[in-house]
């Protein structure tokens, strides 16, 4: 590394302990109140009289922040901003923009990889010449993002001494101390660098680059700046793509800044601030339109979106039609309204969960929950055995008799074949006890399926005996699901 590149890697270090060191109290809370020289006080005081048509009283210029009462000073002054101190005058603002042309010089590495294979490597005076051009955008005023070009006219250190023009293309991100016209700052960034020249110096090449640094900007006037700073820069080395070499570069510029607050006049009092109709003195809120009699919005305290005068529960959160909330005595899930045991909850189990009473599922109807012996179907197949329809025709006249139950088939598997067939096959057979059952008339809304394959043993897949106890096919009763 060279000696300025040695040096601009300190930079960010040093200008990132200021930035954290700095008070936290500026960040949040307001500025102190600058003090003001005695005869500009004097002009300004008249002036701003004027302008207001009558003397500057507690409710027309004291009131007012002091930054913009400095804004309505500064604006008699022709935006000179005298009462401010020069340190904090022109310090960064927000939403603030700046572009700007720089110079410097640029201290190129020897092993460095701005060159084409073709050509061959030549190392680069030790200093050269840099112009460019700059944007930057600050959205906050201690951060921003700029972008920049520039050239490089730089020279091989042969005999000859042949021009290899140089340029880059980057942008950085920079952090800067916003509460001074004097503004430190650090940068990082990334972009291209690379050369174009005749190919028998160095060709044409395009290297991706990196740098970071630090500087000074000194804001001399609303619109002009002044800044100063060094950049350690790494771009690929010499035969190489995977390592880098170092390049160092001071660079001044001149900058001109857009987008700084205009001074503004404090604007006469508005006698109807929330423009109701109701003036400020007669107005109970007069920062909020409002109806009659006190010139306030309608109250809605439990804030439901019923008005006070229309709700018929003012302070319990309710719904239509009167704004009470639905009554659940017991706590069901069921609107008493539609509860016809208010007192005892419902009892979830799948069987009549609407009507809001306790209940039990019928014997016949428990006959068809869970494990349904005597549903079997041909080997490796979906077809149902003609000696398992009685089972499923009893099954459709319990479902027929109990309309509210609807149900979950579930086919399982023994470990036979591998788990995605068994699978498949086990949810292919689910959809065939559904269809034998839609068939007998029941309502195909009130049944849904579930292949388990071979996920769920109930017995030990060694024996025969625990295999065929796998096979085997549920009836779960769906219960209603009820936010309680």
């Amino acid at each position: 590394m060279t000696t300025p590149a040695r040096l601009l890697s300190l930079i960010p270090f040093g200008l990132s302990a200021l930035l954290l060191a700095a008070p936290s109290a500026r960040a949040g809370e307001p500025e102190a109140e600058p003090s003001a020289a005695a005869s500009d006080d004097a002009g300004a005081e008249a002036s701003l009289a004027a302008d207001l048509d009558g003397p500057t009283t507690a409710t027309n210029k004291d009131a007012l922040p002091w930054k913009l009462r400095v804004g309505v000073v500064a604006e008699t002054r022709e935006m000179k901003r005298r009462d401010v101190p020069w340190i904090k005058r022109w310090a960064p603002e927000r939403m603030m923009a700046e572009i700007g042309l720089f110079g410097g010089m640029f201290f190129p590495a020897q092993n460095h990889d701005f060159y084409d294979p073709a050509s061959g490597h030549k190392p680069l005076w030790v200093v050269n010449g840099e112009a460019g051009l700059r944007a930057a955008f600050f959205p906050e005023r201690y951060i921003g993002v700029e972008v920049e070009g520039a050239a490089i006219p730089a020279k091989v250190r042969t005999s000859t001494n042949d021009l290899a023009p140089l340029w880059t293309a980057r942008g950085h991100v920079i952090a800067q101390l916003p509460w001074w016209n004097v503004a430190p700052f650090v940068l990082v960034g990334a972009g291209a660098m690379g050369v174009s020249s005749n190919p028998i110096i160095l060709g044409s090449d395009v290297d991706p680059a990196i740098h970071w640094g630090g500087g000074v900007k000194l804001y001399l006037h609303r619109y002009v700046a002044l800044r100063f700073e060094g950049r350690h820069v790494l771009a690929a080395k010499q035969a190489t793509q995977n390592s880098f070499t170092s390049h160092a570069e001071f660079l001044a510029g001149l900058s001109f800044t857009l987008g700084r607050a205009k001074p503004l006049k404090e604007p006469p009092p508005d006698p109807d601030r929330d423009k109701d109709g109701f003036l400020n003195e007669r107005d109970d809120c007069p920062d909020t339109p409002g109806v009659s009699p006190d010139g306030c919005p309608p109250r809605d305290t439990d804030e439901d979106g019923f008005v006070d005068t229309e709700d018929a529960c003012p302070y319990e959160a309710g719904v239509e039609p009167d704004g009470c909330p639905i009554r659940d005595k017991d706590g069901d899930g069921i609107p008493d309204k539609v509860d016809k045991c208010v007192d005892r909850p419902e009892t979830d189990n799948g069987f009549e969960d609407e009507d809001g009473c306790p209940d039990e599922i019928p014997e016949d109807v428990r006959e068809f929950s869970g494990i349904i012996e005597g549903i079997e179907f041909e080997t490796d197949s979906v077809e149902i055995r003609e000696d398992t329809k009685p089972v499923l025709d009893r099954a459709i006249k319990v479902l027929k008799d109990y309309p509210d139950i609807r149900i979950e088939i579930v086919g399982h598997t023994d470990n036979e074949g591998t788990a995605e067939y068994n699978e498949e096959l086990s949810k292919n057979r689910a959809e065939s006890v559904k269809q034998y059952l839609v068939d007998g008339g029941v309502g195909e809304d009130r049944l849904e399926t579930r292949g388990a394959g071979q996920s769920d043993p109930i017995a030990s897949n060694e024996t025969e005996e625990g295999r065929a106890k796998n096979r085997r096919t549920e009836f779960k009763i769906i219960k209603v699901k009820r936010a309680k």
